[in-house]
């Protein structure tokens, strides 16, 4: 995930390629080779890889039956008082939706960040600790059981990124201020950023007053190695490697991978480049180097062979966003509402049978890739609700397949059951969605509308 701040307005999540929004999916390192032959096939029986009918049918029971079966306020006018949360004065969308174990944060946009326990179904505390302070991003950090918050604050016009580290226990007690202040030595301002990366397990800072990359431990936070900006213009990251963009030179681009573990130079070369057109993305995919320039051929070249394959401009055009899937070896694609799967052949191997996505820009916070890299869910439109248009459907689709497993919708003839206690309607719950989250463990799906009400659909 990358969070970068922007001048006066502190954004949030901005890539430096405009088309391209960076979103990193996790995957599961795998045990084969310390497993016996019989642990092998039951777990090739099981896998991702394995028998993908079973795989679908219990997929398909799985979202079953799901309904609406909880309501979350965001908004409280007492905590205006209460807390002095000046930002809380009038209702917010919410923005991003975190689940923790036992705990769900809800982000609005307007900077207030709530925690709710899923056990008592109630609100535990905000995370802001401060009346200055503008939470704009969350990351759950797996490795010590804590909640990074990402903020800027008002007395310095919200220019400077600040990172903090709180222990779900403490949130359990409803203590945020028993959090500690991350990375105070460097200063985050723009085009600074911090980059939070759960696939290798660390933490990428850029700070634009000394020039420098540094390369922190996601586990303790210790700092690794640093990176002098000397003429680099991008930094991307992907499993195992670095790769460092420097600025264009006459018809190349120079490039060099770097381990990151250690910063050591893996290797280093020019990418030729057709002159007077810009470059509309590079990527890394492990040994896959993804290239394309405006109204060019994409180009795919493995870095250690420099054998490259080429896809027409007219079968692959620049997409809006990608998503690297590590455990298919494929990645996602996301253009004018719709998801496409490919390979680094060049191939399409996935296009979906009913998943029209409802932002036409990929608004990450609405899609949600299960850790198997198995399944989409994501908030789409739908036809059949031409008369409402601010009401959609929530689909689950198999990526591998394309095929629509699940929805949840608010047609007649397909509207779900809610609880009781909730007082939404199904369609009021499914307008206006602004936030999507799956919670894996608990098998529940957790929307965020623009009203800042958080709606938990299970079964």
């Amino acid at each position: 995930m990358d969070y970068r701040s922007g001048p006066g307005q502190g954004r949030i999540g901005q890539s430096s390629q405009p088309a391209i929004k960076r979103v990193h999916a996790g995957g599961r390192p795998s045990q084969e080779g310390r497993a016996s032959s019989l642990r092998k096939l039951a777990r090739r029986e099981v896998s991702a890889r394995g028998n993908w009918a079973f795989k679908r049918a219990s997929s398909e029971e799985k979202f079953r039956n799901f309904s609406l079966q909880g309501e979350y306020d965001t908004f409280d006018a007492k905590a205006v008082h209460l807390e002095r949360l000046a930002f809380l004065k009038r209702r917010s969308r919410i923005v991003e939706i975190v689940a923790a174990k036992d705990l769900l944060f809800t982000l609005a946009h307007s900077g207030a960040c709530a925690a709710i326990c899923l056990e008592s179904r109630r609100r535990l505390c905000y995370m802001n600790v401060g009346s200055e302070e503008v939470i704009r991003s969350l990351f759950f950090n797996k490795n010590n059981d804590s909640l990074i918050t990402v903020s800027v604050y008002a007395h310095d016009n919200f220019s400077s990124l600040k990172c903090r580290s709180t222990p779900l226990e403490y949130i359990r007690r409803g203590q945020p201020s028993e959090g500690f202040a991350l990375f105070e030595s460097e200063s985050l301002r723009w085009p600074g950023f911090v980059e939070f990366d759960d696939v290798n397990g660390k933490v990428l800072t850029y700070s634009a007053e000394n020039g420098m990359y540094k390369v922190f431990d996601l586990r303790n936070y210790t700092l690794l190695y640093s990176v002098p900006d000397k003429n680099i213009q991008e930094i991307k990251i992907s499993p195992g490697i670095m790769l460092l963009i420097y600025n264009r030179a006459d018809g190349h681009v120079p490039l060099k991978i770097l381990s990151i573990e250690d910063g050591a130079v893996l290797a280093s070369f020019v990418q030729l480049l057709q002159r007077g057109k810009k470059v509309d993305f590079i990527e890394q995919f492990n040994e896959k180097l993804l290239v394309k320039q405006e109204n060019e051929n994409l180009h795919i070249l493995d870095v250690r062979t420099r054998v490259e394959a080429q896809v027409s401009r007219t079968e692959f055009m620049t997409p809006s966003a990608f998503i690297f899937l590590y455990e298919n070896q494929l990645f996602l694609t996301f253009r004018n509402r719709a998801v496409a799967v490919w390979n680094f052949r060049g191939e399409m191997v996935t296009a979906f049978e009913d998943h029209v996505l409802w932002y036409p820009d990929c608004n990450t916070n609405n899609i949600y890739i299960t850790s198997d890299q198995d399944l989409i869910i994501s908030y789409c439109k739908q036809e059949e609700l031409s008369h409402a248009p601010h009401v959609g459907t929530i689909n689950i689709s198999n990526i591998l397949t394309g095929k629509l497993l699940a929805k949840i919708s608010s047609v007649p003839e397909l509207a779900q059951a809610k609880s009781k206690s909730v007082l939404s309607t199904v369609r009021e719950a499914l307008e206006d969605v602004t936030a999507l989250f799956y919670d894996e463990d608990r098998n529940e799906i957790y929307t965020g509308n623009r009203n800042g009400f958080v709606h938990v659909w299970t079964n």
